[in-house]
């Protein structure tokens, strides 16, 4: 098994009101995007990493991330303007020779090798996977006027993170068409979905979390504290 390592990281830092970039905001004495490039560059089964940054941000995480930390199986590529258009490029700068494609968030730091594996093993066998949490509040479906119109049963409901894992042929396959077909997704196993394909789950973590909000971040300085 040969796997190619996806990260979007281009995401700018609106919900979080900084002016830093998302995935080079500190966390603990490090950036965000070093924590998780970090995790994904020490398991075996990775081959190459291709982080998806912002052209003006090139040399910037050559310098201060993956230099800086000595991250190893990794080149950087030019990203777009939505998360689907980063993926795309850095599927087009993948080995030859890889055959498997994991795509995981820059800013969701706390990736563990454990869960990389458990996804790994899923695929060589399904085609599609992806790390997810069975959520926890009540849900309500609501309609206009804000009122509810039904309560559904939420064991039928996960919450989908990343890694997402799929046969590099599907992945490929299915960003191909959504992008003739000019359609969208807010990650990458609904593309996999619109073209017929099933998709498995494998228990994530609900400490992978994804940094995006002001609270997120004082939570995943927590985490890290609780873990040192």
């Amino acid at each position: 098994m040969r796997v190619a390592a996806i990260v979007p990281a281009a995401g700018v830092g609106a919900r979080l009101k900084s002016r830093i970039q998302k995935p080079y905001i500190d966390l603990c004495a490090k950036p965000i995007l070093a924590h998780t490039l970090i995790a994904l560059s020490g398991n075996k089964n990775i081959a190459e990493i291709l982080v998806a940054v912002e052209k003006n941000k090139v040399n910037k995480a050559q310098r201060e991330i993956i230099k800086r930390y000595g991250i190893k199986k990794t080149r950087l590529v030019i990203g777009g303007k939505e998360r689907s258009d980063s993926v795309y490029n850095a599927l087009k700068a993948v080995s030859k020779n890889v055959d498997y494609i994991l795509i995981h968030d820059g800013i969701r730091p706390f990736i563990t090798d454990k869960l990389i594996e458990a996804l790994l093993k899923e695929v060589s066998r399904s085609g599609a996977v992806i790390a997810a949490v069975p959520v926890k509040p009540t849900l309500k479906f609501v309609g206009r006027g804000g009122l509810i119109k039904s309560t559904p049963s939420r064991k039928y409901f996960w919450e989908a993170q990343t890694p997402q894992v799929f046969r590099r042929s599907l992945i490929e396959k299915a960003y191909r068409i959504a992008r003739q077909k000019n359609i969208k997704a807010t990650d990458d196993s609904m593309l996999v979905e619109k073209i017929g394909a099933k998709t498995k789950i494998v228990m994530g973590s609900y400490s992978n979390i994804k940094i995006t909000t002001k609270e997120d971040l004082e939570l995943a300085k927590i985490i890290i504290k609780r873990h040192r």
